[in-house]
Protein backbone atom coordinates (compact mmCIF):
# COMPACT_ATOMS: atom_id res chain seq x y z
CA UNK A 1 0.00 0.00 0.00
CA UNK A 2 2.75 2.37 0.41
CA UNK A 3 3.00 5.71 2.77
CA UNK A 4 -0.63 6.87 3.21
CA UNK A 5 -0.28 11.20 3.27
CA UNK A 6 -2.98 12.23 5.82
CA UNK A 7 -4.34 15.89 6.42
CA UNK A 8 -6.94 17.27 8.46
CA UNK A 9 -9.24 15.92 5.87
CA UNK A 10 -9.08 12.32 6.02
CA UNK A 11 -7.13 11.89 9.10
CA UNK A 12 -9.99 10.87 11.47
CA UNK A 13 -11.15 8.34 9.25
CA UNK A 14 -7.93 6.92 8.56
CA UNK A 15 -6.82 6.10 12.13
CA UNK A 16 -10.24 5.02 13.54
CA UNK A 17 -10.00 1.38 12.22
CA UNK A 18 -7.20 -0.84 13.17
CA UNK A 19 -3.28 0.15 14.03
CA UNK A 20 -1.90 3.52 12.15
CA UNK A 21 1.56 4.92 12.51
CA UNK A 22 1.87 8.51 11.70
CA UNK A 23 4.87 9.89 10.88
CA UNK A 24 4.82 13.74 12.27
CA UNK A 25 7.24 15.42 9.85
CA UNK A 26 8.75 18.72 8.13
CA UNK A 27 10.80 19.00 4.98
CA UNK A 28 13.46 21.36 6.46
CA UNK A 29 14.04 18.97 9.82
CA UNK A 30 17.31 16.42 9.50
CA UNK A 31 16.13 13.94 11.26
CA UNK A 32 12.81 13.69 9.38
CA UNK A 33 14.64 12.56 6.48
CA UNK A 34 16.81 10.26 7.92
CA UNK A 35 13.81 8.70 8.93
CA UNK A 36 11.91 8.73 5.72
CA UNK A 37 13.34 5.37 4.23
CA UNK A 38 12.65 3.84 7.26
CA UNK A 39 8.63 5.08 7.53
CA UNK A 40 8.78 3.76 3.92
CA UNK A 41 10.18 0.12 4.83
CA UNK A 42 7.60 -0.01 7.66
CA UNK A 43 4.79 0.80 5.27
CA UNK A 44 5.76 -2.24 2.78
CA UNK A 45 6.85 -4.48 5.68
CA UNK A 46 3.87 -4.31 7.72
CA UNK A 47 1.14 -3.64 4.84
CA UNK A 48 -0.91 -6.51 6.23
CA UNK A 49 -1.23 -5.33 9.83
CA UNK A 50 -1.44 -1.49 9.92
CA UNK A 51 -1.60 1.43 8.04
CA UNK A 52 1.66 3.76 7.89
CA UNK A 53 0.96 7.58 7.56
CA UNK A 54 3.02 10.74 7.46
CA UNK A 55 1.75 14.30 8.49
CA UNK A 56 3.44 17.13 7.29
CA UNK A 57 3.41 19.79 10.03
CA UNK A 58 3.90 22.98 8.16
CA UNK A 59 0.89 22.01 6.44
CA UNK A 60 -1.27 20.21 8.77
CA UNK A 61 -0.37 23.05 12.16
CA UNK A 62 -3.77 22.31 13.29
CA UNK A 63 -3.30 18.33 13.75
CA UNK A 64 0.17 19.01 14.97
CA UNK A 65 -0.91 21.10 17.95
CA UNK A 66 -4.30 19.22 18.55
CA UNK A 67 -1.58 15.99 19.30
CA UNK A 68 0.59 18.16 21.17
CA UNK A 69 3.60 17.89 18.45
CA UNK A 70 6.52 19.57 20.39
CA UNK A 71 9.81 18.00 18.26
CA UNK A 72 9.66 16.23 15.53
CA UNK A 73 10.25 13.71 14.34
CA UNK A 74 7.01 12.48 16.70
CA UNK A 75 5.66 9.07 15.28
CA UNK A 76 2.47 8.10 17.30
CA UNK A 77 0.94 4.96 17.37
CA UNK A 78 -2.84 4.54 16.78
CA UNK A 79 -5.19 1.89 17.54
CA UNK A 80 -9.21 2.24 16.46
CA UNK A 81 -8.31 6.15 16.54
CA UNK A 82 -6.50 5.95 19.96
CA UNK A 83 -3.10 7.25 20.66
CA UNK A 84 -1.29 4.01 21.97
CA UNK A 85 2.70 4.53 21.39
CA UNK A 86 4.37 7.98 21.42
CA UNK A 87 8.60 8.19 20.20
CA UNK A 88 9.83 11.51 19.89
CA UNK A 89 13.20 11.94 18.28
CA UNK A 90 15.16 9.72 15.54
CA UNK A 91 14.57 6.00 16.99
CA UNK A 92 15.80 2.93 14.77
CA UNK A 93 13.76 0.83 13.01
CA UNK A 94 13.63 -2.22 15.36
CA UNK A 95 11.67 0.11 17.74
CA UNK A 96 8.47 0.82 15.52
CA UNK A 97 8.80 -3.16 14.51
CA UNK A 98 8.25 -4.04 17.92
CA UNK A 99 5.21 -2.14 18.53
CA UNK A 100 3.93 -3.08 14.82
Amino acid sequence: MGVVNLTSENFDEQIGKGRVLVDFWADWCGPCKTLGPVIEELATEYSDKAIVAKVNVDNEKKLAIRYKVMSIPTVILFEDGNEKKRFVGLQPKSTYSAEL
